[in-house]
C-alpha cells in the first residue's frame, strides 16, 4: 500500500459487506409481517432489500402496506432483533466475511482510514462491532438514526467529513446497488462485493468503480485507485 496515497477513507456497508447477517434479517422481517398478520416475506425478497432503510424495505417488499402499518411492521421487526440480540446469549454473532479482519489490519496499518454506513440502525451496528471487537476500528459510523436511507448520499458525506477527509480521497464498499447509487450520489469511487446479497450482473449495471469476488482483493484494488488518482493530481 503507498504510504502517501491521497486515497484515505474507506467506507464500508455493513450487512452483506463486512458480516454475513442475512439470517438473522430474514428472520426479524419475517416476524414483523408477522406481527401483523402479514403473509411473511420470501428470503429473496428480504436479500433484495438489505441496504435500504427499514421503511423504505417494508414498503418495496410489500407495496400495500404503508403509513401507520409500515411503522408497526417496523416495530415488530425491530422487537424481534433485539429481542434475539438481548437474549440470545447463546447465538453466535453474525459471522465477518471470509478475510475481512485481515484486510482491515491491513488497510488500517496502511494509514487508510475505516468507517461504516448502513442501513442498519445504530443500536444493531454497535452491537455487531463490539461483538467482533473491531467498535474501535473505525473514525466514523452512519447508520439508519442518524441519515436518510441508501441511496441519499447524507451518510456518507458525513462519514467523509467527520474523517476529515474529501469525496476524491474517499472510496464506498458495498454488496448492493444502494451502495453504489449512493457513492455515485455523493460523488465518491465505489467498489461492488459480489460476496453479498446482490447478484454481480445487477451491481455492475450500476457501473461502480470496480468489482471484487473476494475480501482479499480489496486493499490491492484501493491501493491501484490511489495510485491513479496521484497520477490525476500530478
Amino acid at each position: 500500500m503507498i504510504a502517501d496515497s491521497p486515497l484515505r477513507l474507506a467506507v464500508f456497508d455493513l450487512d452483506g459487506t463486512l458480516v454475513d447477517s442475512q439470517h438473522a434479517i430474514i428472520s426479524s422481517m419475517r416476524a414483523g409481517f408477522e406481527s401483523q398478520g402479514l403473509m411473511p416475506p420470501e428470503a429473496a425478497a428480504v436479500r433484495s432489500v438489505i441496504g435500504m432503510s427499514l421503511d423504505a424495505a417494508i414498503e418495496k417488499i410489500n407495496p400495500d402496506v404503508r403509513g401507520l402499518q409500515t411503522q408497526r411492521v417496523a416495530e415488530g421487526f425491530k422487537h424481534h432483533a433485539h429481542a434475539t440480540q438481548e437474549h440470545g446469549n447463546d447465538r453466535q454473532p453474525d459471522p465477518l466475511m471470509p478475510g475481512a479482519r485481515a484486510v482491515l489490519d491491513r488497510l488500517e496499518s496502511a494509514g487508510v482510514l475505516l468507517a461504516i454506513a448502513t442501513g442498519k440502525g445504530r443500536r444493531g451496528l454497535i452491537s455487531v462491532l463490539e461483538a467482533h471487537g473491531l467498535l474501535s476500528r473505525f473514525v466514523s459510523l452512519q447508520s439508519a438514526d442518524d441519515a436518510p436511507g441508501k441511496p441519499n448520499p447524507t451518510m456518507l458525506r458525513q462519514a467523509i467529513a467527520e474523517a476529515g477527509a474529501e469525496a476524491r480521497d474517499s472510496v464506498m464498499i458495498g454488496d448492493t446497488v444502494f451502495d453504489l447509487q449512493m457513492a455515485h450520489n455523493a460523488g465518491v469511487k465505489s467498489i461492488a462485493v459480489t460476496w453479498g446479497y446482490h447478484p454481480a450482473d445487477q451491481l455492475r449495471s450500476a457501473r461502480p468503480t470496480a468489482v471484487i469476488d473476494h475480501f482479499e482483493e480489496l486493499d490491492g484494488v484501493i491501493d491501484d485507485m490511489s495510485g491513479q488518482t496521484k497520477e490525476s493530481l500530478s
